[in-house]
């Protein structure tokens, strides 16, 4: 272990990380609370401001991935659809089997300059948390209860809404509706037989509902069902804890674009294409269980140095004030303020210790989520 590698697995340096998103966060919130009087004057304006303040945000986790862990998508796809990427509005389906697939859709996002104007559904509760939460709602996230019957009102308005949006977007699904797990696999099969559909092995029975009516408001708006399938080299189970103490994985994107026109507008066909999706993205994992590779070429489009530049520019911004009160700690010679920090610190490591050893994982999932203020968004 070299010692580069050696400083990413400190708490000082996972400290660093976690103050910087948490402030650099609030200041984004308390930015784009001054964007309100600009709503009723130019709403396109403050529509595309939000955009960049929401992606000087959620970019940073996006360079904790890709320069921090130094773990870099390698995308497959049709090179006649690539041109597209980036340039229309689109949905995305993505699978929902690990702890980073969310930051991997957010790699794909940045690569092609969509990051800021992405959206996605996300509990309506998230949207009273700061930081991530207050972020999504100026940025005009989908937000639901998970009650259908209290949901369909606000989830229609809210695709409605996005119909004259200034920048192009891309709206991401996680059509399984939760993360993958053997309990819950089991239990999306056992509704699978009853339904008489066809078992999948590697993925749940997906959510049609959301997802017809996502395609029905869009139509017009987007041009493209972008349909993902992600999995990881060598049988690696990427951690949220592994990324931030700066280990490196291996994750392979599998991307087909197919057009909108695509997808039946009647509900119950609509149901069974999905279905159909569903157990093609199937069969696709379990050819990479085989081959270690998906179908297509390698398609490597560049690396840009914004969101590590971004990142840079908050950490330094935010380290100077804190550098300031540490010197003025020190130089104050009060032996009690002293020793209350250091005991604050160790309390904090020995939090953190016990939260990466001891804690079950699925648990540490949610807490390192909410901890970093990257919520859950199933």
């Amino acid at each position: 272990m070299g010692l580069v590698q050696w400083l990413k697995g400190q708490f000082l340096c996972h400290l660093i990380i976690c103050y910087g998103f948490l402030v650099s966060g609030l200041l984004v919130n308390l930015l784009q609370i001054c964007t309100l009087p600009l709503w009723p004057i130019n709403k396109q304006l403050a529509r595309r401001i939000n955009c960049k303040l929401g992606y000087s945000l959620t970019s940073q986790s996006v360079a904790l991935l890709e320069w921090w862990s130094g773990t870099e998508v390698t995308f497959y796809t049709d090179p006649a659809d690539y041109q597209f990427y980036g340039k229309e509005n689109a949905i995305i389906v993505l699978n929902h089997n690990f702890e980073i697939d969310f930051l991997c859709g957010w790699t794909f996002c940045d690569r092609f300059g969509v990051l800021g104007a992405s959206k996605c559904l996300a509990k309506k509760e998230l949207s009273y948390l700061p930081v991530i939460g207050w972020m999504w709602y100026f940025l005009e996230m989908v937000f639901i209860k998970r009650k259908w019957e209290e949901d369909k009102r606000s989830f229609v308005q809210s695709l409605q809404n996005l119909r004259d949006y200034p920048e192009n977007f891309w709206f991401l699904l996680h059509c399984e509706g939760t993360r993958f797990t053997e309990e819950k696999h089991q239990i999306s099969m056992e509704v699978a037989e009853k339904k008489g559909l066809p078992k999948l092995k590697h993925h749940l029975l997906p959510r049609t509902k959301g997802f017809w009516v996502a395609v029905q408001n869009l139509r017009g708006t987007v041009a493209a069902v972008y349909c993902c399938t992600l999995n990881f080299r060598n049988n690696e189970t990427p951690t949220l804890l592994g990324v931030i103490n700066g280990k490196k994985y291996h994750p392979d994107l599998y991307i087909r674009r197919i057009p909108l026109e695509s997808v039946p507008e009647d509900e119950a066909e609509c149901s069974s294409w999905l279905h159909k999706l569903y157990q093609e993205k199937d069969q696709f994992q379990e050819d990479y269980s085989h081959t270690g590779c998906f179908p297509g070429p390698v398609v490597t489009p560049l690396r840009g140095p914004w969101a590590l530049i971004n990142w840079i520019g908050w950490t330094c911004l935010l380290l100077y004030p804190l550098y300031l009160l540490l010197v003025q700690l020190v130089l104050s010679g009060s032996i009690l303020t002293i020793l209350a920090t250091v005991a604050f610190c160790s309390a904090a490591r020995a939090l953190w210790i016990r939260l990466q050893m001891n804690v079950p994982r699925e648990y540490r999932y949610s807490l390192v989520c909410h901890g970093l203020c990257i919520p859950t968004v199933c």
